[in-house]
C-alpha cells in the first residue's frame, strides 16, 4: 500500500467510534506488485520443486548416507528398513520434496495455509515419511491443546471487557502527550502478554483502542498518516511480540521450542521460570529501545502531533471507561483465575506441572457451570490456525523421524569446511543470524522454531556444545515477526490500518532487527553466560 493511498470515510464516520475498527470491518488489502506474482508461481513452483527432488534430482554426497548415521529414531530406521531402504533413499527424498513444497506454498500463500498443511499431511502418509498414527496424532500436540486452552482464557478478556477497562484505564491516566501514550501501551502490552498465549489475540483486542487514539492524535491513515500513528501501530506490532518473547507461554512457538529443547536434554518440560528470567529482561530493552528509536530517530513526532488534534478526544474515552460501570464480580472472578494460572506458572520448577495441564485446570475452572466465566460458545477458536500449525508439528515429526536438519547441517558445515576447531562464537552468531533473518522469509513462527531449533541442538551436539548454548539463543528470536506484513498473523491485521507503508515498515523493522541482533550477542556474552547457558562468547 503506497503512501498516496487515499483513505476516505462516510460523512456519518466517526472515529472514535471504536466498532468502525472492529477485525471484520477493517479493509481487506489485495496483493500487488511481487505480491502478485508469488500468489500465481506459488502451486506451480511447488509441484515442480517436489516432482524434481522426489522423482528427478539425486543429490551424489547424500547417496552413500546409511539411514543410521543421520537418525537416532529406531522406529524410522525399522521402517526403513522393512521398506528396502539403504542410504539417502526415496523416502528421505520425499520428506525433502515435502518440506521444500510447504515452504514454497506458505511463503506465496498461493493456497489457504491450513490448506497447505491438510496437503503436506497427507503427502507424509502416502509416501511413507511418517506412519498415519504420527501423523494425525499431531492436532493432539500439548502445544495445540495450550494453544486451544490460552484461546479459552483469552475469551474472558474479551467477554468480561477485563482487558478493554484495564487498557482505557491506562491511556486516559497516563494519555497527555503521545510519547507518555505509547509508553501505556508498553505497560499494556507486557501485562496481557503474561496471561495470553496468542499474539493474534492481543492484536485483535488492542486495535479498536489504538486506532481510535490515532485518530485523536490525527493519524486518520492513507493521506491522513502522520509519525504519531506509525509509531503507536508500529510500536505496539513490535511491543505485541516482544512481549510474547519474555513469556514460555507467549505463544505456541515458543513453547514448542521449549519443548524440543528439553526433549534433546532429557527434561520433561522447559521451566517458565528459566525462560522468564533470561527472556523477560531483554525483551523489556528491546521495547524501550523501540520506543526511543521509533519516536526520536526514524518517526520523529512533529511539535503539533504531540497533543490532541480532536478537540474532546481523551474525554471521549473517558466516557467510554465510565460507561463501563464499576468493575462486576465477574471481573474479579475472571482476573483471579488469571492471576491463579499465571501464579502456578512461574513456579513450575516448584511443583512439577507443566503449563498445559495448567491451563487445562484454568480452563476448566472458567468453563464450569455457575462459577465460571464463559460457555463453550463464547469461545472464538481459529481452527484455521490450528490445522496450519498441525501441519507444522507433522512437518517437525517428519524431520526428525528422517533425520533431516542433522543431515543438511552436517553436509552444509562439511562443504563450507567448518571444522570442530570452530570458534563457538562464529557458531552462535551464525545460527542467531540465520533464526532472526530468516523471518523475513517464513511466514509461522512454528515453522521456524520446527526448523532451526533443531538444527542448534544438531550443531550443539556435533561440535561438543552444551544444548542450552545455541537453542536457548535461537529460541529466544521466535518472536521477531514484525517487518513484513506476511511475517505474522499481527503484522497482517495491523497492515490493513492502513496507517504505515512497506517502506516504514521496513525501515522501522530492519533497523530493531539489527538491534535485537546485537543485543542477543550482548545477551550471550553476559546474561546467559551469568545463568551458565553460555561460556560466553569473546573473552
Amino acid at each position: 500500500m503506497n503512501d498516496d493511498n487515499e483513505q476516505t470515510y462516510p460523512e456519518e464516520f466517526n472515529p472514535l467510534d471504536m466498532n468502525n475498527y472492529k477485525v471484520e470491518k477493517l479493509p481487506k488489502i489485495e496483493k500487488r506488485g511481487f505480491e502478485k506474482v508469488l500468489l500465481y508461481i506459488g502451486i506451480p513452483l511447488a509441484v515442480l520443486v517436489f516432482i524434481l527432488l522426489f522423482w528427478v534430482v539425486k543429490i551424489p554426497f547424500l547417496e552413500n548416507l546409511n539411514i543410521s548415521t543421520f537418525t537416532s529414531d529406531a522406529e524410522a530406521v525399522n521402517r526403513f528398513k522393512q521398506l528396502g531402504a539403504e542410504g539417502f533413499t526415496r523416502i528421505n527424498y520425499a520428506m525433502l520434496a515435502i518440506f521444500a513444497a510447504a515452504i514454497i506454498l506458505w511463503i506465496t500463500e498461493a493456497i489457504p495455509n491450513y490448506l497447505t498443511s491438510l496437503l503436506l499431511i497427507i503427502a507424509m502418509v502416502l509416501t511413507h515419511v511418517t506412519s498415519d498414527t504420527v501423523a494425525y496424532a499431531q492436532l493432539g500436540h500439548p502445544v495445540m491443546w495450550l494453544n486451544i486452552l490460552s484461546f479459552v482464557l483469552a475469551s474472558m478478556l474479551v467477554k468480561t471487557q477485563v482487558a478493554k477497562r484495564f487498557a482505557l484505564w491506562l491511556v486516559v491516566r497516563f494519555g497527555k502527550n503521545s510519547s507518555w501514550i505509547i509508553l501505556s501501551f508498553i505497560i499494556i502490552n507486557i501485562v496481557l502478554s503474561a496471561f495470553i498465549s496468542a499474539t493474534t489475540a492481543k492484536a485483535t483486542i488492542l486495535l479498536p483502542i489504538f486506532m481510535v487514539i490515532a485518530a485523536i492524535y490525527g493519524a486518520r491513515g492513507g493521506n491522513q498518516r502522520n509519525n504519531f500513528g506509525r509509531n503507536l501501530v508500529l510500536q505496539n506490532l513490535f511491543q505485541i511480540n516482544m512481549g510474547a518473547t519474555g513469556f514460555i507461554t507467549g505463544s505456541g512457538a515458543n513453547l514448542l521450542a521449549g519443548s524440543l529443547i528439553a526433549g534433546a536434554m532429557g527434561m520433561e518440560f522447559f521451566s517458565y521460570q528459566d525462560w522468564f528470567v533470561a527472556a523477560f529482561p531483554l525483551a523489556i530493552i528491546l521495547i524501550l529501545i523501540g520506543w526511543f528509536v521509533g519516536l526520536k530517530i526514524i518517526f520523529p513526532v512533529k511539535r503539533e502531533e504531540q497533543v490532541p488534534q480532536i478537540e474532546g478526544g481523551i474525554q471521549y474515552l473517558k466516557e467510554e471507561l465510565t460507561k463501563m460501570g464499576k468493575m462486576k464480580p465477574i471481573e474479579y472472578r475472571a482476573i483471579a483465575i488469571f492471576v491463579a494460572v499465571l501464579a502456578m506458572w512461574a513456579t513450575d520448577k516448584q511443583h512439577g506441572i507443566d503449563q498445559t495441564a495448567v491451563a487445562f485446570m484454568g480452563a476448566i475452572v472458567a468453563l464450569l457451570p455457575g462459577i465460571g466465566i464463559v460457555k463453550w460458545n463464547d469461545v472464538d477458536i481459529p481452527w484455521h490456525l490450528m490445522l496450519f500449525s498441525a501441519g507444522a508439528y507433522t512437518l517437525g515429526a517428519g524431520l526428525d523421524a528422517t533425520g533431516l536438519p542433522v543431515t543438511i547441517v552436517n553436509t552444509a558445515f562439511d562443504s563450507l569446511g567448518i571444522s570442530n576447531q570452530t570458534p563457538f562464537w562464529v557458531l552462535y552468531m551464525l545460527l542467531t543470524f540465520l533464526m532472526l533473518f530468516s523471518a523475513l522469509l517464513f511466514q509461522s513462527k512454528t515453522m521456524r522454531a520446527l526448523i532451526f531449533v533443531p538444527i542448534a541442538i544438531g550443531v550443539a551436539q556435533k561440535f561438543g556444545y552444551p544444548i542450552m548454548s545455541l537453542s536457548f539463543p535461537v529460541a529466544l528470536l521466535i518472536e521477531h515477526v514484525y517487518v513484513m506484513p506476511y511475517n505474522s498473523k499481527p503484522a497482517a491485521l495491523l497492515y490493513t490500518t492502513n496507517q504505515y507503508s512497506y517502506i516504514d515498515a521496513i525501515k522501522y523493522g530492519m533497523t530493531m532487527m539489527c538491534i535485537a541482533w546485537v543485543m542477543i550477542i550482548i545477551w550471550g556474552e553476559t546474561v546467559l553466560k551469568w545463568l551458565g547457558y553460555t561460556k560466553g562468547l569473546f573473552f
